[in-house]
């Protein structure tokens, strides 16, 4: 096919899916998922998964089985990639990659392609979490690390994890500190500004909101704790990162998820 021909379908495309009010999905909420894998957030990946062929899915081939085969194998692709830079053995994430691609060649029916592509994101998710906890931390400190990731949005005692736990809070304050070299405020003052990070890029939710939903004692303790975490106050960082990076990378098409 000529480049004079693409150019005249890529024309007519645009304006279908323009009389049709047809929109891939936004970059920022496809970031906001490959992120998620990467990190091992299965809570976030089951909030941000989207079922292949749904609203935002392009069309790469007017045969249904053959188009969700296709997204499936984009899906794999780019999931591979994140995790690689997450940490994971090369070998072993393109090895399995090579697997869900294999069965998706594979499947004879619709619903088979979309339990595979559900399988193969939260098996990557799964091993990217189970990855994370390797890094030689104890029991104990991983199911600390657990109650928190789980508790974000409550008030997190240092007793009430202990309790959890079935141990003293002087030991488990020593345990942690020792093993992670901060102390358990100061980890669950960092995860709370991570998650304050990801909602300021990946979402519209007001500051005060992010503040109250993250269990910050005030909007002003908020915007302290997060300037001197990220050197920026949220309205800075969100300008930064989501308003210009973003709202840019709107415009342009992107893959489905």
């Amino acid at each position: 096919m000529t480049n004079n021909s693409i150019n005249k379908d890529l024309t007519h495309t645009e304006f279908l899916k323009r009389e049709n009010s047809i929109k891939h999905s936004p970059y920022r909420k496809e970031y906001a998922f490959y992120e998620s894998v990467q990190r091992g957030d299965i809570d976030n990946v089951m909030r941000t998964f989207t079922p292949l062929g749904g609203s935002g899915f392009g069309v790469l081939s007017k045969d249904e089985l053959r188009n969700l085969k296709y997204h499936l194998i984009i899906t794999v692709a780019l999931v591979t990639r994140f995790c690689v830079e997450g940490g994971m053995e090369m070998e072993t994430a393109y090895t399995l990659s090579d697997l869900y691609i294999m069965r998706a060649d594979e499947a004879k029916t619709v619903a088979e392609i979309r339990r595979l592509h559900k399988e193969m994101t939260f098996d990557f998710t799964d091993r990217m979490r189970k990855l994370a906890k390797e890094r030689v931390y104890s029991k104990l400190v991983i199911k600390c690390f657990d109650y928190v990731y789980d508790n974000l949005h409550h008030r997190i005692p240092i007793s009430k994890i202990a309790d959890a736990l079935g141990i003293s809070s002087q030991y488990l304050s020593k345990l942690f500190h020792s093993e992670t070299g901060l102390t358990l405020s100061e980890y669950i003052m960092k995860k709370r500004v991570e998650a304050a990070e990801n909602m300021l890029k990946y979402s519209e939710y007001p500051s005060l909101d992010i503040a109250n939903y993250l269990a910050f004692s005030s909007h002003s303790h908020f915007i302290s704790s997060f300037k001197k975490h990220t050197g920026m106050t949220p309205k800075q960082y969100r300008d930064k990162y989501f308003r210009r990076e973003w709202g840019r990378a709107d415009k342009k098409a992107s893959v489905g998820t």
